[in-house]
């Protein structure tokens, strides 16, 4: 115990002194505030101010879709209309849009009152950002102006036409219903995401690559005097855990200290707030370091197969994929938290560090699940140690051949 302890306060001092740990426990969460500032911003402005251009046979119709499309005052949106419009006006339209005078032109066929259609031209190889406002305008001005051919006057065929606003309700599992908070949870899912990925990924790696680095440097056979190397494994991993802990102790103080300031209530209030919950505190600190002694134990044991830096790149994808996956989970969890992925995620061992934390800020999350993620981390956590200590006793003394399976078996057994 005594070595555990000696070999952690080192690894512990020599990384909280370093220039990496104090960039990383300040731009890191900067860096994630900044991008989800970023894309709150661009989300809200990314279809207002569009100048369209309506072109038509019937100047009826085309009015009627300007007015739809000037209703939307969120949008803001600049409408010319050309109708009737001829082809001579439809072209100089399009040099309008080819000049950047105009975001785009909606073309309209009224042959036939009954079999209307419509083009939209834009100089983006997506289209218009937001479709569905314009199909939307473009179908109330069609059925209103069908409506009125039918014999209905202008005035009840606007009332019959008018939106309906839909006001959003969360059921929760306790009976009680609220208000549902739009975008906020997707937004905190993903912060909470990257503030646990970044961490696990970063210090599990920097462990691998100081394991390369002692071996290279035959610092090892020097510790091995002193320490068996269970002892060095552990106390690597208690003194680079510890590290990870204290970067995320000041990140929990500076946002608490944050929400008691005045520009807490400034930002955090409205139709977009962010509020973590107390039990989403106390597990943020249990997932990241049970996700931390996942992957930097399989680190750890790959790593002592290295002889370079460049050999563990090829073991990226092992640190990559689990990733990948629990942010490309996020959709599905968005949409429905219940769903039967959304809950194998929070309990795969692989991802539950990465799933678990987001799904708890979109849904109540059962106990029995928390338990059972945690369990079957804590039950991986000592089989990928066993697997990976017995790799690394051996690995850490091999020297000019890289490591093949049969090899790593072999040393499965010697150890």
């Amino acid at each position: 115990m005594r070595n555990i302890l000696l070999i952690a306060k080192r690894e512990y001092l020599e990384q909280i002194h370093g220039r990496a740990f104090i960039f990383s426990t300040v731009l890191v969460p900067l860096l994630i505030v900044a991008l989800v500032a970023w894309s709150i911003m661009t989300g809200r402005k990314a279809d207002a101010g569009k100048h369209i251009a309506v072109a038509s046979d019937s100047a009826l119709l085309a009015n009627a879709i300007r007015y739809q499309l000037l209703e939307d005052k969120d949008a803001k949106y600049t409408v010319d209309v050309a109708a009737p419009a001829s082809e001579v006006d439809r072209d100089a339209l399009r040099k309008k849009l080819q000049s950047e005078s105009i975001d785009g032109i909606l073309e309209l066929n009224t042959s036939s009152a009954d079999a209307i259609t419509a083009t939209y031209t834009s100089l983006s190889s997506g289209g218009f950002d937001n479709l569905n406002g314009l199909k939307n305008a473009l179908n109330r001005a069609v059925a209103g102006e069908r409506l009125v051919a039918r014999g209905i006057n202008q005035t009840d065929a606007d009332v019959a036409l008018k939106p309906v606003s839909v006001e959003t309700l969360q059921l929760t599992k306790d009976g009680k219903t609220g208000k549902t908070k739009g975008t906020s949870p997707f937004y905190k899912a993903v912060m909470m995401l990257l503030l646990l990925s970044m961490p696990i990924m970063l210090y599990g790696l920097d462990m691998a690559r100081s394991i390369i680095e002692e071996k290279t440097s035959r610092i090892f056979e020097v510790m091995l005097a002193i320490a068996r190397p269970d002892d060095l494994l552990a106390g690597k991993l208690a003194g680079v855990g510890a590290v990870g802990l204290t970067q995320i102790a000041i990140w929990m103080i500076a946002a608490m200290l944050f929400m008691a300031s005045a520009l807490a209530a400034t930002v955090l209030t409205g139709n977009f707030s962010i509020h973590f919950s107390l039990m989403e505190g106390l597990l943020f600190p249990v997932y990241f370091v049970l996700g931390f002694a996942l992957f930097s134990a399989i680190f750890s044991g790959l790593a002592a197969t290295c002889e370079t830096s460049q050999d563990l790149q090829k073991f990226m994808p092992v640190a990559i994929i689990p990733l990948y996956l629990g942010m490309g989970m996020l959709p599905v969890m968005i949409k429905d938290p219940n769903s039967i992925w959304s809950i194998a995620a929070s309990i795969c061992p692989l991802t539950s560090p990465y799933t678990m934390l987001p799904l708890m800020g979109l849904e109540t999350v059962p106990a029995w699940q928390v338990a059972t993620s945690i369990g079957l981390l804590i039950l991986s956590i000592w089989a990928v140690l066993w697997i990976s200590s017995r790799i690394y006793r051996v690995g850490i003394l091999m020297y000019g051949k890289r490591a093949t399976l049969p090899e790593l078996l072999r040393w499965l057994r010697y150890s």
